[in-house]
């Protein structure tokens, strides 16, 4: 599951280091996710039954794909 519920390399790329790029990112990466309905069906099913941690690999705290992805499950 991690593979598919992770944002693209593509888009990973075109976002960099760049937070000036920040919320462009967080909406294209919603995109990405709304065309994985199942993916994020079975995150959520697993989130009910117990604790997921949200890993990231990138140095800032804030901008981050965890961070994107909290944000996307807090918003729908």
């Amino acid at each position: 599951m991690v593979a598919e519920i992770a944002p693209s390399a593509a888009l990973r790329k075109w976002y960099g280091k760049d937070v000036a790029r920040w919320d462009a990112f967080c909406a294209r990466y919603a995109a990405e996710l709304d065309a994985k309905p199942d993916v994020v069906a079975a995150l959520r099913t697993r989130a009910k039954a117990r604790p997921v941690t949200l890993l990231f690999a990138k140095a800032d705290p804030a901008h981050n794909n965890a961070v994107a992805l909290k944000r996307y499950l807090d918003r729908r």
